[in-house]
């Protein structure tokens, strides 16, 4: 593979396998990054591929291949949600794509840079802002009231302390504003025990959770596969990467309402009339890292792959809620929040 890789792509072999890409084809890298996931297709088959990115600087970091591929690449920045729209101003008479590979998450490079403020093994503004426009980490913190920080930090991050970092939170923007990653760990840390030996930081799941709110990510998600499953051709491949359980939560329920009667069925249950499933499921279970890749790079620790083919069938219309605990909380980001 050509260029710079500036970190690892999670399951690449697994994601390229199972697109299969073919000659003629028409692809979508819906999460561009360093570029991982397109080199690898590209390098496949002689196919077109359009990848769409939020990050300004990913957009930079891609342009130096739109020459190298000689036009079979295309590059767009905004958000997946967006990808019908892209795809026709991106595409000369564009009519469908051949496979759709969505690799979840922030991506490494983001982690890496203490300026973006993703992260706290660095001090940093805080940021977390995949486009760089829109509400910060920071406002947030600082703006929202105690219970609704609270119901982010249980609801995007799973976290049982919420109300203790949420009314701590509280009590330390009173004195000080909150404005870097340093802070916002320290008043995490000084209300959760410490940390133990095999346990993860106990600031990780209250920044994960500012961060999905912040980016709208399990919005963003959920708009995403609804969009690809309209434009998914017959046969065209959906490849999905997800590294924390809210994500793999959504891409299982939303394949599991499209793709319900796709699979063997179980002989214990009715068969029920309904929609024909728009698509069929290729892996009953979650396709997980080998050993040697989870060894080497530690993003690969809790990912997920799940593949689905599409079928003949109209798509099935909205697609299923995130969550059902943060359905308001997203409806709330929908009408407030716009997509940098």
């Amino acid at each position: 593979m050509s260029g710079q890789m500036l970190h690892q792509s999670v399951l690449l072999n697994e994601v390229v396998d199972a697109l299969g890409p073919q000659n003629g084809g028409c692809y979508l890298d819906a999460t561009f990054g360093n570029g991982g996931y397109s080199r690898a297709i590209l390098d496949t088959a002689s196919c077109t591929l359009l990848a769409i990115d939020r990050d300004p600087d990913a957009i930079a970091r891609g342009a130096p291949m739109l020459a190298e591929y000689d036009g079979r690449f295309h590059l767009a920045e905004g958000c997946f949600s967006d990808m019908t729209t892209l795809l026709q101003a991106q595409l000369t008479d564009f009519d469908g794509l051949d496979g759709a590979a969505f690799d979840l998450g922030v991506c490494s490079t983001q982690l890496d840079q203490p300026e973006r403020g993703f992260s706290f093994r660095a001090d940093g503004p805080l940021d977390m802002r995949m486009s760089k426009s829109g509400q910060s980490a920071a406002d947030i913190v600082m703006q929202t009231d105690e219970a609704d920080l609270a119901r982010i930090f249980w609801e995007y991050g799973e976290e049982k302390a919420s109300r203790r970092i949420a009314k701590a939170i509280c009590r330390v923007r009173e004195e000080t504003d909150i404005t870097s990653t340093s802070q916002l760990a320290a008043i995490i840390h000084s209300v959760m025990p410490a940390k133990r030996p095999g346990q993860i930081d106990p600031a990780t799941r209250s920044f994960q959770a500012l961060r999905i709110f912040v980016n709208r990510e399990l919005y963003e998600l959920t708009a995403g596969l609804e969009a690809v499953e309209r434009l998914l051709r017959p046969g065209g491949i959906l490849a999905v990467v997800s590294f924390h359980s809210l994500e793999d939560r959504i891409v299982k329920r939303f394949l599991a309402s499209r793709g319900q009667h796709a699979s063997r069925p179980s002989r214990h249950r009715p068969v029920i009339d309904g929609p024909a499933p728009s698509f069929e499921i290729l892996s009953r279970k979650a396709i997980l890292p080998i050993e040697d890749e989870r060894n080497q790079n530690s993003r690969a620790r809790s990912a997920k792959l799940r593949i689905a083919r599409r079928t003949v069938a109209p798509p099935l219309g909205m697609a299923a809620a995130p969550t059902s605990t943060a359905n308001q909380a997203i409806r709330s980001q929908k009408e407030t929040s716009q997509c940098g």
